[in-house]
């Protein structure tokens, strides 16, 4: 998986430029020194220890900061120039832009990129680059290099003015950029463009994406037997891996994990297409079966779906090959192929939890999971709190009470091959959207719903964040109670309350009122009242970690409805909980029997 990017900034100077970087790099996080950056994505204490772990996790590093602070800091970790992550320092001002290592990993490409954007100069040092106009060993998106160590032989042939041979068999018209003085029909070293699987000890080995897979499988094929199925037909037919483009197959099989295991094996993306879409390349199918229409509405999968995906003008290279539950096919374009283009991915839906309010509650996996979405779905206030991080993306905002109608939504969209966020507040699965997004895949039974892939990215709860901004009341046994009774009658509701009470758990109230419940949260206090001392300690907080936040503790009895609105959590201590104050701060907590061992 492609690591997200570290943009840092060390000091104020640096925060703006750093911040414009973040900006041009989707998914990219704004790392911040403790002390002098506020606001930001990930804090750090120290500039070297840090840019160390990150480098050492293989994170491409852009820091607002000199080089030498860059330098010190991977110093003992250079190994392998081929496996290391761009490393670019930035000047304050956004003039400079200087990749200091990994300039045939990406980081040229992105120090140009970051250059545009800040209008300033990208600083490229490699040679290749300079005096060639190209890099050898980074070649274009899709294109994979099969013999990388010859790529320095051969532009130092070319450095020096010797000539180099040129043999282009794949892609003939987007190898235009392997353009250099030297080039041509002779030399002793070479380049070769080719999507065969060759070998050699004096050419350069370049495989362009001119292939498409296509596969098809019986549910539940293993992803070893797919493997060793392409693997096989590839070889046999002499066909490089290097130049396959894309894994393409029928949209029923959008959620066999085989399929996706193949194409993260190969490092190129599954993509997908209708019935409709496989049965209109049936004219071009070398092995059509009535059989296999008679399952799918398609007359084949694996030769159409290459097909499908390779073009028009394509070839049918390799013919359906097939094990006991796989089979492969192989077409060949005579272009460079862009897998964005072509079908459908294979749909995504986070239901992120994004915590109680901003940024600093946020987790690093929600704001990946907004960053890798083209969707979000939320209730607008959500939509707005992350409105740092939903730059580029198509916002669905939905009203309050429409919970349904938002859920149904995401799903939709995900089934057609998007990525969708829906957005929820504190944790997706404390009385947010998790369980309906489940309960609705699980009642509907739908087809396009049930391929999508699911994930569900936790948040910091409002219950924490409102026990952490109190003390530490949470810190023993402790439940939470709706007190709403749109979805939960009322009476159902006061048995937890009761056995909550008797159990001496700490209690969270969530919805403790709104303008047409009054009751329901004085009626709960007469019953815990009933188990615990009215002096137990009580946390109104609202609106944590958002504008206006207020954070009161007071007692059981004391206990005020007209306190409380739709906005605040209420935490019940239990019989054990107290309260002690510090240099003018009452801070609430729950001991958990500590003081036993002491004494």
């Amino acid at each position: 998986m492609q690591q997200t990017i570290a943009v840092i900034a060390v000091n104020a100077a640096g925060r703006e430029t750093a911040s414009r970087i973040a900006a041009l790099l989707p998914g990219a996080r704004l790392h911040g020194r403790t002390g002098r950056i506020d606001d930001c994505d990930v804090p750090f204490a120290e500039t070297t220890a840090h840019v160390r772990q990150l480098f050492g996790d293989g994170v491409p590093v852009v820091a607002v900061c000199a080089a030498g602070i860059l330098i010190r800091a991977v110093a003992p970790l250079l190994l392998d120039k081929r496996a290391e992550p761009p490393v670019i320092a930035v000047s304050p001002d956004g003039a400079s832009v200087v990749p200091l290592l990994g300039g045939h990993h990406g980081a040229n490409r992105l120090a140009r990129h970051i250059a545009a954007g800040l209008k300033g100069h990208a600083a490229i040092t490699t040679a290749g680059d300079v005096a060639l106009g190209l890099a050898l060993d980074d070649p274009p998106r899709g294109w994979h290099v099969a013999n990388p160590a010859l790529a320095k032989p051969v532009a130092s042939a070319l450095l020096a003015g010797e000539p180099v041979r040129l043999a282009v068999d794949a892609a003939r018209g987007q190898s235009a950029w392997i353009s250099a003085p030297g080039l041509g029909t002779e030399g002793a070293f070479g380049i070769h463009v080719t999507d065969r699987a060759v070998e050699s000890t004096r050419d350069l080995i370049l495989h362009p994406p001119v292939l498409a897979l296509g596969v098809g499988c019986s549910r539940g094929a293993t992803a070893d037997e797919l493997k060793a199925l392409v693997a096989d037909s590839l070889a046999d037919a002499g066909y490089a891996q290097g130049s396959v483009a894309l894994v393409a197959s029928l949209d029923l099989k959008a959620d066999e994990d085989a399929v996706h295991a193949l194409a993260a094996g190969l490092g190129v993306p599954a993509r997908f297409f209708t019935p409709a879409e496989l049965e209109a390349e049936t004219p071009r199918l070398a092995n059509p079966s009535e059989v296999v229409f008679a399952e799918t509405g398609c007359h084949g999968v694996a030769e159409a779906a290459a097909l499908a995906a390779a073009g028009p003008g394509a070839e049918l290279v390799l013919t359906k090959r097939k094990s006991a539950m796989a089979t492969c096919a192989v077409a060949r374009s005579a272009a460079a192929l862009h897998p964005q283009r072509i079908g459908r991915p294979r749909g995504r839906l986070f239901v992120v939890g994004i915590g109680p309010g901003g940024p600093a509650s946020r987790t690093f996996e929600a704001a990946s999971a907004i960053a890798r979405s083209s969707d979000l779905v939320g209730y607008k206030l959500y939509l707005d709190l992350i409105a740092d991080i939903s730059a580029g993306k198509t916002c669905h905002a939905g009203a309050m009470k429409a919970e349904e109608t938002r859920v149904r939504q995401a799903l939709d969209l995900a089934a057609e091959g998007r990525s969708v966020s829906l957005v929820c507040s504190g944790d997706a699965g404390i009385y947010a959207m998790a369980t309906l997004v489940f309960e609705l895949i699980d009642r509907e039974d739908l087809p396009g719903w049930n391929r999508i892939e699911v994930s569900v990215i936790p948040g910091i709860s409002a219950l924490q964040g409102a026990a952490a901004r109190a003390g530490a009341i949470i810190n023993h046994d402790f439940c939470a109670i709706s007190l709403s009774d749109l979805l939960t009658p009322w009476p159902h509701i006061e048995r937890r309350i009761q056995a909550a009470a008797e159990g001496d758990f700490v209690v969270a109230f969530y919805n403790p009122v709104s303008k047409r419940r009054r009751e329901q949260l004085p009626s709960a206090r007469r019953i815990l009242l009933g188990h615990r001392p009215a002096s137990t300690p009580v946390v109104l907080a609202r609106n944590v970690g958002r504008d206006g936040e207020r954070i009161t503790v007071t007692t059981l009895d004391a206990l005020d409805p007209a306190d409380v609105d739709m906005l605040t959590v209420v935490l019940v201590g239990n019989s054990e909980t107290r309260t002690v104050t510090r240099a003018g701060k009452v801070w609430a907590y729950t001991p958990r029997g500590y003081a036993s061992k002491w004494e």
